[in-house]
């Protein structure tokens, strides 16, 4: 009994991380087409004033300056992003091992807690090279440092269970 309870906490919070990545990842496609609903929505009377005051308008308009001009004189770099969506994809897809049977695929779970580890580093140091706004590369850390927290909890309850068997 305790270990079917175990393997339903594990299963809710491998999905809700699966779910994650799959959104991240289909989202990553129609940066474009995204960006201009974003845009639209900050010139917004209700919005326009906050995101100016925080700086973030200007940026956006900025990034939605930047991919115009990608995507209409160099369509071939939204390839590079299209490799980042069909990696959280794969991601996603490795995350069912562990859903399936925890204790057998627990490196996945490991594999996932290293990649949420590196997520700091490369928002931090690529995203400073890149012009990246401190803020926004808090946000883009923010993926990793939440992201680990059902993964955390899902070894934890792997190892239980591994433990239980024994």
């Amino acid at each position: 009994m305790r270990s079917e309870h175990i393997l339903r906490k594990i299963r809710f919070w491998l999905a809700i991380f699966i779910v994650g990545l799959v959104l991240s990842g289909i989202t990553a496609f129609p940066l474009l087409t995204e960006l201009r609903w974003f845009h639209r929505l900050l010139l917004t009377p209700a919005l326009q004033p906050i995101s100016m005051r925080i700086g973030l308008l200007p940026w956006i308009v900025r990034v939605h300056e930047g991919l115009e001009v990608t995507q209409r004189d160099y369509p071939f770099l939204a390839y590079g992003t299209d490799w980042l969506a069909f990696a959280h994809l794969v991601i996603a897809v490795a995350l069912i091992g562990p859903y399936r049977e925890p204790v057998r695929n627990k490196w996945v779970i490991v594999f996932g807690l290293i990649a949420c580890a590196g997520i700091l580093p490369l928002a931090l140091i690529a995203g400073a090279v890149r012009g990246i706004p401190l803020p926004w590369r808090l946000v883009d850390c923010s993926f990793g440092v939440f992201g680990c927290i059902p993964l955390l909890l899902c070894l934890k309850w792997t190892n239980t269970l591994e433990r239980d068997s024994q």
